[in-house]
């Protein structure tokens, strides 16, 4: 049963050090209650408090982290929804290759060489899933081995012979990775594999079937499993993944305390991706896609990037005079915030537009124009200090400076913190900016 904040207040050294960054460590025992602080802050907490407090502070949904070479964690999650903290670990994406497939080196190397960049994020693939469909298990473990050396991502292996099995696991031993298919009949033997290679084990079946192999398992010490619902069906999917998530956060149900392992194979390519959305927006661990697809790979991390973006920590640009193109010391320059996603829509309009130009970037925590403007982030006064101290000055000759339409307000209070400039209002949408450049250089 989860401690209260006074029973958990009376394991903490009560010296009030405030160095876990709350005023009291009753403060810190109410976080701590809440799910909303860890242990790990308290630099004083005793051996006592850590055994009682470690495992009831656990997160719900377990987290693993899976791979050796490139570490990946699922699970660790602590809320439903984002808007309650944040989510912890984003869904992984992973791409089932078949071992029978002619094209598998090719696959491959398209794995290991795709990159997408997002707002400044470059995002990856996560994992590979190795599907036993020849009936030889050397060649499952060969490709299994491959796969592993040319891709470093964690597998996920998937086979009905427990026999190719285990040569895989021995073939990609110490990699933190996963085999698929567990359920009452197998669970024993694979057991065995998974902790003498260092494997997670995938516990697959129906939800009370899950239920009681997680519970048998946890009870004998071994506690790195994902689950694997049987369902074939969008609905019965997103009913199963909501069940498991809610009994855990709100119940506190430790059989299903553990991300999700879904393999995304309709055989229609629509219903695929549909499927693959409802795992990212409803609570899925890892995500196997039956195929490569660059364009649907596109819209899959873009959602899972916007998903899984942290809604109280905004992503950032670093505060600083950016060049757009090979800008010179009488190039236009141009101010907008810090928040990644106007960075990249102004650099790339201007950039659109043909021309090289200076963009001026100071520090708003992370907020868009109008947000920054109302919270006092954004103002002449304090655009006028950065571009000082960043001595935008003595880099050009120029002495106007462009402005979002959205603000024209604070033009007279840039132009007083600024003698010698003038101020020009740019467009309120960028999509206008291109049009707004050649007018301005006319």
């Amino acid at each position: 049963m989860a401690l209260n904040g006074l029973q958990i207040q009376k394991l903490l050294p009560k010296t009030n050090c405030k160095e876990c960054g709350a005023n009291t460590c009753l403060a810190f025992a109410m976080k701590l209650a809440a799910k909303k602080a860890e242990l790990s802050e308290c630099p004083y907490a005793s051996e006592e408090a850590i055994a009682v407090l470690g495992a009831d502070n656990e997160p719900p949904v377990k987290q693993l982290t899976l791979g050796s070479d490139i570490n990946t964690k699922i699970g660790g999650e602590t809320v439903l929804y984002r808007h309650e903290k944040t989510f912890i670990n984003d869904t992984m994406l992973a791409i089932n290759i078949d071992d029978d497939a002619g094209d598998a080196q090719e696959t491959l190397n398209k794995i290991k060489d795709y990159q997408l960049e997002r707002v400044g994020e470059i995002l990856i693939l996560n994992a590979v899933a190795i599907t036993q469909k020849s009936g030889d298990a050397a060649k499952f473990a060969a490709l299994a081995k491959k796969a592993f050396e040319i891709t470093k991502l964690p597998l996920i292996l998937r086979s009905d012979d427990t026999k190719a099995i285990k040569e895989a696991a021995a073939a990609v031993s110490g990699t933190n990775s996963v085999i698929a298919g567990v359920n009452k009949d197998n669970v024993d033997e694979l057991l065995a594999c998974a902790k003498e290679h260092s494997m997670i084990l995938s516990i697959a079946g129906e939800l009370d079937e899950i239920t009681a192999i997680t519970r048998k398992l946890k009870a004998d010490g071994f506690n790195n499993m994902v689950m694997q619902f049987e369902a074939d069906s969008l609905a019965a999917t997103f009913q199963l993944n909501s069940i498991a998530r809610i009994a855990a956060i709100k119940d506190n149900v430790k059989e299903l305390g553990y991300a999700t392992l879904k393999f995304v194979d309709t055989g229609d390519e629509l219903t695929d991706t549909v499927m693959a959305i409802n795992e990212i927006e409803k609570f899925g661990g890892v995500c196997v896609l039956p195929k490569f697809d660059a364009a649907q790979l596109v819209n899959l991390m873009t959602l899972r990037l916007n998903i899984y973006t942290d809604p109280q920590k905004p992503i950032q640009m670093e505060p600083k005079i950016y060049p757009i193109g090979e800008p010179d010391r009488n190039s236009m320059v141009f101010v907008t915030t810090n928040f990644s996603l106007t960075y990249f829509i102004v650099s790339g309009e201007i950039e659109n537009s043909g021309i090289s130009a200076w963009l001026v970037v100071p520090e708003c925590e992370g907020f868009s124009v109008l947000t920054a403007w109302s919270a006092g982030k954004f103002s002449g006064t304090s655009i006028a200090k950065f571009i000082k101290e960043a001595d935008l000055e003595s880099m050009v000759d120029t002495r106007t400076i462009s402005i979002p339409g959205y603000v024209a307000q604070i033009s007279g209070e840039l132009e007083e913190a600024l003698p010698g400039w003038k101020v020009a209002v740019a467009p309120q949408e960028a999509a206008d900016i291109e049009s707004y450049i050649k007018a301005f250089n006319r």
